[in-house]
């Protein structure tokens, strides 16, 4: 975490300058923009239990679209 403490006679724009300065040497805005669509890999068991899952389910559509219960794929 970026922090400054403020100079005795330092206005609020420069200080902000050098905060925002701080920031990025730190590279805390690259990390965080990097980091924010990131997901954790999902376990083979997870993997392949959400694929029996969609497989179960396009079964079960296919079957009410073939008896007329639904009218779309």
């Amino acid at each position: 975490m970026a922090e400054i403490k403020r100079h005795e006679n330092e206005s609020s724009s420069s200080a902000l300058r050098r905060f925002t300065k701080k920031v990025q040497q730190a590279g805390l805005l690259s990390r965080a923009k990097k980091l924010r669509f990131h997901e954790r890999k999902l376990s083979d068991f997870k993997k392949k239990k959400n694929a029996l899952r969609r497989i179960a389910r396009r079964r079960e559509v296919e079957k009410l679209w073939k008896l007329g219960k639904i009218k779309e794929r």
